[in-house]
């Protein structure tokens, strides 16, 4: 059964004080808090283990090497992918979006277009803007409508046999909107467009499956989802990525190299050059252990419990304005209290101990479209409570007394 207070002993961070407050941590659509168990898979590396992955013969070698790769697995088992060289270790979400657009560099030519939508974060906006800089590509936007949710008519009077590409997230990390991914996927395959999604905000709430959802490139980090930060992948199906041309180069990502020429392994080690970040993989192996132990079912019940609530709650507060309103979203309450910016909200309330975001998110087309700075944001995870939703909910009344 899910145990919100059993789950929180599992997070040593939760149990600590900000400015003399028990610590309300209400910004996980940023980073995700670490459990235990991750904690320990990161000591455990560099306590027994740390040396350099498949190239050293000696004991240690091998044995990083090895929990590497079983890290790769779990991760190809997490998200269903054909095969564990579909899964590029990356150092997050936005290093595997610019890896991809690099690729297409030398796919596109004038007169292609690539569509985008309203709702991305700057990560999915400008590396495609610079592919479209360098190719000649004419970049589209999906536009938006004001509960936050993307209109599909417009979507399909974008697509054309012009279309090459197509870039959305899976969630929108400034509203929490759950975009309608696989329709969208199934509508570019139609005209013969490739697909990436942004998952960065979807993978701490549900459980994607790339082969269901036949899409081309999903994304995401690790700290996301109970990781580490600086780690993240990028799943690619196996016939775009022998297409596309290695990201960088260096130790790793090749086959043999001589002055007159130089030929590149396979996968995945052709997208991996260098040292990688060898306790980041492993970490975020155990991150995935950690989560599907809880089940990604029983997540997602909690946490639409916890959206229902808090949005019941702040609605009641009056002169306070929810931005995002599909039916379709989750965990993720973006507001604002009339006439008061939201930075002045975030600062009272981090004085009480409750840690939210505020302003524009990396999203400033969607600020820009409501026509406002930005936004407070409160995001939930599977380990905050109801308790802690009171705590913001007093806290905002709190900030609009003293800022009115």
């Amino acid at each position: 059964m899910f145990n919100v207070e059993h789950i929180r002993q599992d997070f040593p961070i939760l149990h600590r004080q900000v400015n003399g407050k028990p610590l309300v941590y209400l910004d996980n659509a940023a980073t995700s808090q670490t459990p235990q168990a991750v904690i320990d898979a990161i000591v455990a590396y560099y306590s027994n283990y740390n040396a350099n992955i498949h190239r050293g013969v000696h004991s240690l070698s091998q044995e990083a090497t090895d929990a590497y790769e079983e890290a790769r697995i779990k991760i190809q088992n997490h998200f269903n992918a054909k095969f564990s060289h579909e899964i590029i270790f990356t150092s997050g979400t936005t290093h595997g979006i610019n890896l991809v657009a690099n690729g297409f560099s030398s796919l596109l030519k004038k007169g292609d277009e690539i569509i985008v939508s309203a709702l991305e974060h700057h990560s999915n906006i400008v590396p495609w803007q610079m592919l479209c800089e360098r190719s000649g590509a004419t970049l589209k936007v999906i536009p938006m409508n004001l509960e936050g949710e993307l209109i599909m008519s417009e979507y399909h009077k974008l697509l054309s046999d012009h279309t090459k590409l197509v870039f959305v997230n899976h969630i929108s990390n400034a509203l929490g909107t759950i975009n309608p991914i696989k329709y969208i996927i199934d509508e570019a395959h139609k005209v013969g467009a490739a697909v990436l999604i942004d998952g960065a905000q979807s993978c701490p709430h549900i459980k994607p499956d790339v082969q269901a959802l036949d899409v081309d490139f999903y994304v995401t980090s690790a700290h996301k989802m109970c990781g580490p930060t600086g780690e993240g992948m990028l799943y690619g199906k196996e016939d775009w990525l022998n297409k596309l041309p290695p990201y960088q180069g260096g130790g790793e990502m090749i086959d043999q190299v001589t002055f007159e020429k130089t030929t590149y392994a396979g996968l995945p080690h052709k997208f991996e050059a260098g040292t990688p970040n060898i306790c980041g993989g492993i970490a975020f192996g155990a991150a995935i252990d950690y989560m599907n132990g809880i089940g990604f079912d029983a997540i997602a019940n909690y946490e639409h419990e916890l959206l229902e609530y808090a949005t019941a709650k702040l609605s009641e507060i009056e002169g306070l304005k929810i931005y995002g309103t599909s039916k379709q979203k989750t965990s993720v309450v973006s507001f604002n209290l009339e006439g008061i910016h939201p930075y002045d909200v975030g600062t009272i309330l981090d004085k009480l101990g409750i840690a939210v975001r505020t302003g524009h998110h990396c999203a400033q087309p969607i600020m820009d479209f409501y026509k406002i700075p930005g936004t407070v944001r409160a995001s939930f995870a599977f380990y905050n409570t109801k308790e802690e939703v009171d705590a913001l909910v007093t806290g905002v009344k709190k900030a609009k007394m003293m800022l009115s």
